[in-house]
């Protein structure tokens, strides 16, 4: 006696998984890039490479934020909300990520 299974699995696609994650990374680092570049005179007891902490926190915060966007748009159905809300609420998490990487980036330099 064999049993039939209906359970459908949605396979993760790596080439729209990398595509918003880079996506996602490219908007942090812009947007992070306006802040740290636009320092004219940064304070010296902050060091040579205080650039290098807060690109780095916001392009992952960004990159975070395009993995939940790609898992919360391919398995809404799984999950038993409406795709619209399933945007809603990528783009609010997206927002509220790169919040807390800018926060955390520019912790002790230009975040006081």
């Amino acid at each position: 006696m064999t049993q039939n299974s209906n359970l459908t699995t949605q396979p993760i696609h790596p080439g729209s998984l990398f595509t918003r994650m880079a996506v996602g990374a490219g908007i942090g680092l812009a947007l992070i890039s306006l802040f740290v570049f636009g320092v004219n005179n940064p304070n010296p007891e902050w060091g040579e490479y205080w650039r290098v902490r807060p690109l780095l926190m916001v392009s992952f915060a960004g990159t975070m934020g395009g993995l939940c966007n790609y898992f919360l748009l391919h398995f809404h159905q799984r999950f038993g909300i409406n795709k619209v809300v399933a945007i809603i609420v990528s783009i609010l998490v997206f927002i509220i990520g790169l919040w807390l990487g800018i926060v955390l980036g520019l912790d002790s330099t230009l975040w006081d």
